[in-house]
């Protein structure tokens, strides 16, 4: 079984920050990309950030120069660190992870999330 926990995320003011974090665990081979997704109520989940399993970065236009995705691969952890957040970063944030498992000796690749968690950024 594999499982994603996200945690860190909470109310905080414009201008504040806030830092989540990601842990992967079960039986895991490797971990390929790691993300970060957002949903705002009615709206559809967007992606906020990616991560490859060598540290190559993407961004969503809206958070470039204010979040940062980084990882320990060690660790099979994924953060996003949000600064200047704003009231229209407010939104569940989910984890996601493309996970490969190994099953008979062959590796087979799929894609996982967290359950969630709610970051509220006040005006």
């Amino acid at each position: 079984q594999v499982q994603l926990v996200e945690s860190g995320g909470g109310l905080v003011q414009a201008g504040g920050s806030l830092r989540l974090s990601c842990v992967a665990s079960g039986n895991i081979f490797k971990i390929n990309a790691m993300g970060w997704y957002r949903q705002a109520p009615g709206e559809q989940r967007d992606l906020v950030a990616t991560i490859t399993s060598g540290g190559s970065t993407n961004y969503a236009d809206s958070v470039k120069g204010r979040f940062t995705i980084s990882r320990d691969n060690a660790k099979n952890t994924v953060y996003l660190q949000m600064l200047s957040l704003k009231p229209e970063d407010t939104a569940v944030y989910y984890c996601n992870a493309e996970i490969l498992l190994l099953r008979g000796g062959i590796s087979y690749s799929y894609a996982y999330w967290g359950q969630g968690t709610q970051v509220t950024v006040s005006s």
